[in-house]
């Protein structure tokens, strides 16, 4: 019998309680899943202040934390690359094979539709608060972020200062601008 493996695409920065719904949703539909972490190559920015091994780190302990059995995922950088019209060929050469793409993004379904793979734009869960941009919105002010990640993401960022490093992005971003 042939596996059902799908692929979930996302920059996850930084990880946080609405990925891991999607991702528990997702593996209701498939026997295996493919989490590509998504523009692994940035990082040191206010849209991207984490490395790709550092948001590896976060989802491999969140998933661990919420029990989601490890044979049933793989975790892979993805880097973008100039040429979104190559991108997805990219992606399958990085990549064990899937049967569908699950993502939200636009450019993604998109690409992926060209190229006739089929997609699925997963279910979002509070999609207000649980978003990286709010997350990242709320370390920048010292608002309440911790219980929209895991516990053991919380963890991580401590360990790697992620809430001194967006603050001081931030510092340098406006200082720029003046």
């Amino acid at each position: 019998m042939n596996e059902k493996r799908g692929l979930l695409i996302g920059r996850m920065q930084p990880v946080h309680k609405g990925h891991i719904s999607v991702i528990q949703e997702t593996l209701k539909e498939v026997d295996e899943l493919v989490i590509g972490i998504g523009s692994a190559e940035k990082s040191h920015t206010l849209s991207n202040p984490f490395t790709g091994g550092e948001r590896i780190l976060m989802l491999t302990k969140a998933l661990r934390e919420y029990n989601i059995d490890p044979s049933r995922y793989y975790i892979l950088p993805l880097e973008d690359i100039a040429c979104n019209s190559l991108w997805v060929g990219h992606v399958t050469m990085l990549t064990p094979p899937f049967c569908r793409v699950y993502s939200g993004n636009s450019l993604v379904q998109q690409l992926f539709q060209e190229e006739n793979i089929p997609y699925t734009q997963p279910p979002l869960f509070n999609r207000t608060e649980y978003s990286g941009t709010e997350v990242r919105r709320r370390m920048l002010n010292n608002d309440n972020w911790e219980k929209l990640v895991p516990n053991s993401v919380i963890k991580v960022l401590k360990e790697i200062n992620g809430i001194q490093r967006i603050q001081k992005l931030n510092q340098k971003e406006i200082s720029e601008l003046v």
